[in-house]
């Protein structure tokens, strides 16, 4: 990150909240600026809570927060941070898309929590930066935005755009943030405030290991699992599987049976039907197209396999109120 003039006063951040918003991700954002300024003893930073109109917002779990300000009041801001949520990649306001570029081209330092990242590659602030998005998000926003450089990272500092996957994730951005701009010292000091026993990387993994996730740890079946969820597109066959792990096709069977009772060909289609949901859920992507980037040949049988998982064609998916 560019190194930034020296300031007389606090450092302003806006938290932008888009109705549906994450709670936690943006008090896991907020927190630490506030614990900054109490450990430091000084008045550190400041911020202001803004929404599209001035009015209240409502997050997803139905608690409203108002807001300090509208896009229209404010014309300027050191930074900004987007904070998503529940379909925010559905988000469309012209004004807010033009208020992001207006403050990009006056060196704001804009950022993005969770499903935020989709206002920031539709304003086309993105292009030519790292960035990231939650973990559920990460194939339909790869589908939607193929030219953008988008990572798994827990989150991404990018000169002058930030973007993190989202939840507690943001409480790591924001002690790094601190540490660039206070140092290492205080942003342990506001880390412990939190039982946070450490300030994650940006290089750590979104999502739990398979072995926590799972609750399995024979380190051959977690092997081939990964080989599953890396390749949905273009299903590996069961003995491609098998030869890798250096096992048998028997061996394979017995191993999935006894930790996840059912069968590898089973378990991998239910990876792409999860696969598939997301991208129904968070792309235009025709059915087609769906069937053809989680492995299966045809639309037909993509929507027979739907219909028989889910109770629910693709189609129906698509229209489930949200």
């Amino acid at each position: 990150m560019a190194q930034k003039a020296e300031k007389t006063g606090p450092e302003l951040y806006g938290f932008f909240l888009i109705p549906g918003f994450s709670m936690l991700s943006f008090t896991s954002a907020l927190d630490p600026l506030r614990a900054a300024n109490r450990l430091s003893g000084q008045e550190l930073y400041d911020w202001k809570v803004i929404s599209s109109d001035g009015q209240q917002v409502c997050s997803s779990a139905g608690i409203e927060v108002v807001a300090q300000a509208g896009v229209a009041e404010v014309e300027r801001l050191a930074n900004v941070i987007i904070v998503g949520g529940i379909d925010t990649h559905l988000y469309e306001d012209r004004a807010v898309f033009g208020w992001l570029r207006r403050l990009a081209r006056q060196g704001c330092r804009i950022g993005a929590l969770s499903t935020g990242s989709y206002l920031l590659a539709r304003s086309g602030l993105l292009d030519g930066y790292r960035c990231t998005v939650h973990w559920e998000n990460l194939a339909g926003f790869q589908e939607a935005f193929p030219d953008l450089e988008v990572s798994a990272e827990l989150f991404e500092i990018d000169r002058t755009r930030f973007t993190c996957s989202g939840g507690t994730a943001a409480l790591d951005l924001m002690l790094s943030l601190i540490v660039l701009e206070h140092g290492r010292e205080l942003a342990i000091q506001v880390a412990e405030q939190f039982f946070h026993e450490r300030i994650r990387d940006s290089h750590d993994q979104q999502r739990m290991a398979l072995r926590s996730r799972l609750g399995i740890s024979h380190p051959k079946l977690l092997k081939v699992i990964g080989m599953m969820e890396e390749n949905l597109e273009e299903p590996w066959p069961r003995s491609e599987l098998a030869r890798r792990a250096e096992l048998s096709t028997r061996q394979l069977e017995r191993l999935f049976r006894k930790y996840l009772g059912r069968t590898p060909t089973r378990y991998y289609l239910e990876l792409r039907l999860y696969r598939a949901r997301a991208l129904l859920n968070q792309t235009a992507m025709s059915v087609l197209d769906v069937a053809l980037a989680c492995g299966f040949v045809s639309a037909s049988h993509f929507s027979k396999c739907y219909r028989e998982f889910f109770h629910r064609t693709p189609r129906e998916e698509r229209r489930l109120p949200a």
